[in-house]
């Protein structure tokens, strides 16, 4: 197995790959580039290796290594390959030539790939330049995915490493994108505990209604620890969509559900007139989302929004309010991000958050560290509701909600701050066992919520004072006394050296 190349050895050869768009194509669209070849690359390879293993187990019958080929996971047409393009990376319409490929792979496997590369022009002159420049860039594009270590047939790679390899870039291209990697990206350590207080089991169904690039679906099913469950998506930005679709085949989750679609204004998971409900539902949706459509919400047909409509601009209840909607009934699990306004601005927000907590279906509130997002330095939260809470639910005696202060859990970087796994195995071993812990954590009952005219603010509720130590001033004075007469003593002694040197003081 001494061909075998690990998953170092891929990441920085599909990264410098991004060197031929790096300072010429935005961040935010030459991931897209990268990304589609990567699963070009991957398709190919993996349809070559079992064409040679066909050819081994059969020889000469051609009908049945067809037979086999048209079962495939993916079908690749003739023509249509990483390694056709590459043949043709020297012609003077590369570009269309790639566009070609992909509808052609598009068009045979409709049923998994269909709209998959729509949003994705490899002629565009706006992304990518002229002609001359357009080609040039395509053609260094392909001959480094040709590189050895770019051989991602199975004998040679696992899915494993191709999976981490493509949410490796994602999280590079979130860092080189700023603010608009917001848009397909939530940090590794906000994922995992996220994910990890929503509690997936085996069997369940889990939802994100505001996937991105599919990350977070991804951390939750490696969570449930089986491949027992169903991964449902909705995205509406049709090139983020994409990516997160091609994410689930290259970690084998083909059955994954994902929807191209306004979640808020025309949602895509629906059974019949209702929309689909889910064991599980988590998200890192976008913050205090402008235009969200709240001008809909009061005639909305699936009647999410009758707590109460968020301010038109700010979506955070809108879509808090439509997670909690799809939630089972008596169940449920959510767990979102929010930002720290969520918590306690007023208005039709502070309306709509008093309802949830008379409810009572807001089980704890996890206040994290700043800096922790590419697109964003201020602090946010998560908010964890729990459907078994309400009435009917196994959980309806519990009557508190547990308030925990993150925010000091952090390991400072360069650019961002980093959870690691020893802070949030503390904030979860609080959350598991809903510990009062000093200056951390805070069970509040809903009296003492309503006592705060139900304002979330985390510091109303965990008291973080830390008190200056006291001063003994007459030890301070003491100290100051002796340090004066040591430095009388010094300076009869410099004045002695000074008049032997001869030098007038």
């Amino acid at each position: 197995m001494a061909d075998q190349i690990t998953q170092q050895q891929v990441n920085q050869t599909a990264w410098a790959a991004c060197d031929t768009f790096r300072g010429v194509v935005d961040a935010g669209q030459y991931k897209d580039y990268i990304l589609v070849m990567l699963f070009l690359k991957y398709i190919s390879d993996l349809w070559n290796d079992h064409v040679e293993t066909y050819k081994k187990q059969f020889g000469g019958d051609d009908d049945r290594i067809r037979r086999r080929l048209e079962r495939e996971r993916f079908i690749l047409p003739q023509g249509a390959s990483f390694y056709d393009l590459y043949e043709r990376r020297n012609e003077a319409n590369i570009g269309e030539l790639i566009n070609v490929a992909l509808e052609a792979i598009e068009d045979k496997n409709r049923t998994k790939l269909e709209g998959v590369f729509r949003n994705i022009d490899f002629n565009s002159e706006a992304n990518l330049g002229k002609v001359k420049d357009r080609n040039r860039r395509l053609k260094h594009l392909l001959e480094d995915f040709a590189k050895p270590a770019m051989d991602l047939r199975p004998s040679r790679v696992t899915e494993d490493i191709i999976g981490e390899c493509y949410i490796y870039l994602i999280s590079r291209f979130a860092s080189d994108a700023g603010k608009k990697a917001g848009e397909f990206y939530t940090p590794t350590p906000v994922s995992r505990l996220l994910v990890k207080l929503a509690s997936p089991k085996p069997g369940d169904t889990i939802c994100d209604p505001a996937c991105g690039s599919g990350s977070l679906l991804i951390q939750a099913a490696q969570e449930v620890g089986s491949e027992n469950y169903a991964l449902f998506g909705q995205e509406s930005n049709g090139a983020t969509w994409a990516l997160a679709r091609m994410n689930m085949f290259l970690h084998s989750k083909d059955a994954a559900r994902i929807e191209w679609c306004d979640t808020l204004n025309s949602p895509a998971l629906i059974e019949g007139d209702h929309l689909i409900r889910f064991d599980v539902v988590v998200a890192n949706p976008p913050f205090s989302l402008d235009k969200w459509g709240a001008e809909h919400a009061g005639s909305d047909q699936y009647k999410r929004f009758w707590r109460g409509i968020p301010p038109k601009s700010k979506g955070d209840y809108g879509f808090i309010t439509h997670m909690i909607e799809i939630a089972k009934r008596h169940s449920g699990r959510v767990a979102v991000v929010v930002p720290h306004g969520a918590l306690f601005r007023g208005g039709a927000e502070g309306a709509i958050r008093k309802a949830l907590i008379e409810e009572n279906l807001l089980d704890a509130i996890i206040g994290l560290p700043a800096n922790l997002f590419t697109s964003t330095g201020i602090p946010v939260a998560i908010l964890v509701f729990d459907r078994s809470r309400e009435q009917g639910g196994k959980n309806e005696a519990r009557k508190d909600v547990l308030f925990v202060d993150a925010s000091k859990e952090f390991t400072p970087g360069k650019t961002q701050n980093v959870m690691d796994e020893d802070h949030i195995a503390k904030v979860l071993e609080a959350y598991r066992n809903r510990a009062e812990v000093a200056k951390f954590s805070h069970k509040a009952s809903l009296e003492e919520i309503a006592g705060n005219d139900f304002n979330l603010n985390i510091p109303r509720y965990v008291d973080t004072f830390e008190a200056e130590e006291e001063i003994d001033v007459a030890a301070v004075q003491k100290e100051i006394a002796r340090i004066e007469a040591e430095l009388a003593e010094v300076r009869v002694k410099m004045a002695s050296y000074l008049r032997e040197l001869g030098v007038d003081a």
